[in-house]
């Protein structure tokens, strides 16, 4: 359907009016903004029916994607967007007298999600619905999110996200599809009418789980899927047994805060029970649906996929278990075949210590039922798997072991798909991470590296760049991402090149005004914008670029009269509330911040910047002004990454190692567009077998590490008396677990290259635009379309999106 401008305001003014019951004139961002999405809920609410009685009539296979994180940012614009309609709401709202701009503003960026995970969980559901895919997202309806950063001295402080202050305007509440959620008790097993054995459950803790429904609104193409999120409530029938304040917050804390600190055995407790009740709620939520079709229980892996998004969801194995051993009678044979068959895993780590593991002793008290059935998932892998492999090989693959339950081991076991997020990381994963089981399973394993939706990235973050790729190669890219490439055939003219730089200016000085008014800081739009914006994790790296900002910093004050190329240095980044040393590491760049841009000599030659509470909202400023892509992580580290791909979507030169989906964007844009520097991931893996690294020599052998390294405990840096020094310890005494030192050198002269290149202004430009049309393989839409295909096996149902989305795979 065709909206006219008269149309909306018309239908806009009635919303308005029909929620507040005054004048439009009289109104806030807030109420503007929640009647706009009112009325484009009620706009689009004929596809989301529609839809959904499409994939009940005509019985299409469903992907159901069980994330602990979705970080969607705000969704007005990309509503408007993919609804066809963002042009004509903008300009009537402009005759209207209001601000479109100040309304976008109004809405909050929900904090579902930490970074890289809950992200692409949501790139994947715009993808999903964009192609015309049946699926749905499924996960937890956070009430706090995960936290707003404040910055108190320089130091990581954690407040509540309320995100929910003012409601919120998408979702929809449905308690009539509400579900209960078992926890604690007593689980025994007694012989039913059949023979076989039947739970019997005493003294358990029955909390509800309601569902709140959010649109996935494809673009342009009329498909509108559903995002499921979960709240936990105290069931009507069971109040009278919360008599306290303490056992009512017990059930609140479910679904309060998204990665509850887990250094503690309580904070473990109630990690799991927020995984178990998400998964539970979810696996009900789909038997139920498919109950309605009438088919067999034989049919339900055709009809139904479900995809573990790390292993935060890999319960759904025993919880589908369960469903089907305990309420639907099949025998362990029949619902073990059906369970492998549906679920698929996607692994996003490389690190053993980050895999997922629970003490026994917790998933039996807690889930007494689920432990009984991971026992046996257990106890029948490793019979099976005596018969074919060595003692020693079986058993390492055991999901039960040194007293914990291992949750990557359950989610391989009880998966047919187990697929790493890059190249690199796959083969990693193949080779060495998983090396067990790719042995027993190699059909099993594939590699689906991870994409970015360029609707949100470039379409609506950087809408100055996606006008000239416009005029410039017309708008087919925009259903097709491969047709970015075109774009290279003007790398060769001046007149693009000198309105890209134009665009990236423009960019700049957007950000440099918002970083005015928040930090009261004044930056110069026409110094290098270098930008590092990820989770702070020691691996990532952030460490290695503040050593390369000392040197900058050191240079300057031997020799104030030196030209260097002026640079601001952009930071944006959470660390994991318990996690110490990374919080350590942002007070060490705030203190570098503080000392720099503080420095009458240094003046514009350098500044550094680390914004608070880096999320989405804030990536969709930063990114599109950014020139250079710091990817430093150590090789062999980083599972894939996508800040690498937006940056270098929006034209942002890459310093990286050859890490994560770094590896293919060097095979796509080129080595000679892009600044690589470091140790490969065999160089990494060489020096953990032979032990042959040693830090310590390294700070006594190279003056200028010496000195850098001095600057954290001398009294350089003021206020970082105990950081500096646990830093220092770390690099050099405890032999610097990510090789910060041993990449410092390569990493400064790629540095240095950078400098001089940017002192061509065309070639640096020739560049930039050479990424840009470079990056369209990594869009998610193929990323989705091969899951799709080779995991899932379902179809692109609508035929809109077959017409809208022409997905011709990368050469």
């Amino acid at each position: 359907m065709t909206l006219t401008i008269e149309q909306f305001k018309e239908e806009f003014s009635q919303t308005f009016e029909g929620l507040y019951a005054f004048d439009l004139a009289q109104s806030s961002p807030i109420q503007q903004y929640t009647a706009l999405g009112n009325f484009l809920k009620v706009y689009s609410s004929d596809n989301w029916n529609n839809t959904n009685q499409e994939y009940l009539d005509k019985q299409v296979k469903q992907v159901y994607y069980f994330s602990m994180e979705f970080l969607p940012g705000r969704m007005l614009k990309s509503n408007l967007l993919n609804l066809g309609i963002l042009d004509t709401v903008r300009s009537g709202l402009k005759e209207m007298g209001l601000d479109f701009e100040e309304i976008v503003q109004a809405e909050v960026d929900p904090a579902l999600g930490n970074g890289g995970l809950g992200r692409l969980a949501s790139c994947f559901m715009d993808s999903i619905a964009s192609l015309g895919i049946p699926g749905n997202g499924n996960g937890i309806r956070y009430r706090y999110g995960l936290f707003q950063q404040k910055f108190v001295d320089g130091y990581q402080v954690e407040l509540p996200e309320n995100w929910l202050r003012n409601g919120n305007v998408w979702e929809v509440r449905k308690e009539n599809k509400a579900v209960l959620i078992r926890f604690g008790g007593q689980v025994s097993l007694v012989k039913g009418a059949a023979g076989n054995l039947k739970p019997v459950y005493t003294q358990t803790q029955n909390i509800l789980a309601v569902p709140y429904d959010t649109g996935m609104i494809g673009y342009q193409n009329e498909v509108v899927n559903n995002l499921r999120l979960w709240s936990a409530e105290i069931p009507p029938e069971e109040e009278i047994h919360y008599h306290t304040i303490a056992e009512r917050e017990q059930v609140n804390q479910i679904t309060e805060v998204l990665y509850p600190d887990d250094s503690n055995y309580e904070g473990q407790v109630l990690r799991l029970r927020q995984e178990y009740f998400f998964t539970s709620a979810g696996i009900q939520s789909i038997v139920r649906y498919y109950k309605q079709s009438g088919l067999a229980w034989q049919h339900f892996p055709d009809k139904i996929a479900v995809h573990i998004n790390d292993t935060h969801p890999a319960l759904c194995i025993p919880e589908l278990m369960r469903i089907l051993l305990d309420e639907e009678n099949l025998s362990w044979e029949q619902a073990w075949e059906i369970t492998k068959k549906t679920m698929s895993y996607t692994n996003h780590t490389i690190l053993q210590e980050a895999m997922e593991k629970w003490p026994v002793q917790m998933v039996q008290d807690l889930l007494p039922r689920i432990y009984q059935i991971i026992e046996e998932i257990n106890h029948r892998h490793i019979e099976k798997k005596l018969l074919s492999y060595t003692p020693e090989l079986t058993y390492r693959t055991a999901i039960i072991a040194d007293g914990y339950v291992k949750m990557a081991n359950l989610a391989i076991i009880g998966s047919h798909s187990i697929n790493g997020v890059a190249q690199l990381h796959t083969e990693i994963l193949m080779q060495d991470t998983l090396k067990d089981f790719y042995q027993m399973y190699p059909a099993k394993f594939n590699n689906k590296t991870n994409g970015i939706t360029q609707r949100r990235w470039l379409h609506l973050a950087n809408e100055g760049l996606t006008k000239l790729i416009d005029e410039k190669i017309g708008t087919a890219w925009k259903t097709s991402p491969s047709e970015l490439k075109l774009f290279k055939a003007f790398v060769n003219d001046p007149a693009t090149l000198d309105r890209l730089a134009e665009i990236k200016l423009a960019n700049k000085k957007t950000l440099a005004a918002y970083i005015k008014q928040e930090f009261h800081m004044k930056l110069d739009p026409t110094a290098l914008f270098d930008v590092q914006i990820k989770r702070l994790h020691a691996y990532k790296r952030q460490l290695l670029n503040a050593l390369h900002i000392l040197d900058r910093y050191l240079q300057i004050k031997d020799d104030p009269e030196a030209v260097i190329q002026p640079r601001v240095f952009i930071f944006g980044a959470k660390a994991a509330p318990s996690y110490v040393y990374a919080k350590q590491i942002i007070k060490l760049i705030n203190a570098i911040a503080d000392l720099v841009n503080h420095d009458p000599v240094v003046g514009d030659k350098l500044k550094v910047v680390f914004v608070e509470n880096y999320g989405v909202s804030l990536a969709e400023l930063i990114i599109p002004a950014a020139e250079v892509s710091e990817q430093i992580s150590l090789a062999g580290k980083e599972a894939s990454g996508t800040s690498n791909m937006k940056l270098m979507l929006n034209g942002a030169l890459t310093v990286a190692t050859l890490d994560g989906a770094n590896v293919e964007i060097r095979d796509f844009v080129g080595e000679e567009n892009m600044f690589l520097f470091g140790l490969n991931d065999q160089e990494v893996y060489a020096f953990y077998e032979n032990g042959s690294y040693h830090s310590r020599e390294i700070y006594e052998n190279n003056p200028r590490l010496h000195r850098i390294l001095d600057t954290l405990i001398d009294g350089t840096i003021p206020n970082i008396e105990t950081e500096g020094r646990v830093i220092f310890d770390s690099l050099v005494y405890y032999n610097d677990e990510y090789f910060v030192l041993k990449d410092f050198d390569s990493y400064v002269a790629a540095q240095e290259k950078v400098d001089q290149l940017y002192q061509d202004v065309g070639s640096w430009n020739q560049k930039s635009l050479l990424n840009i049309a470079s990056s369209g393989p990594f869009s998610a839409d193929f990323t989705i379309k091969r899951y799709a295909e080779e995991i899932w096996k379902t179809s692109f149902f609508t035929p809109g999106a077959y017409q809208k989305i022409h997905l011709t795979e990368p050469i």
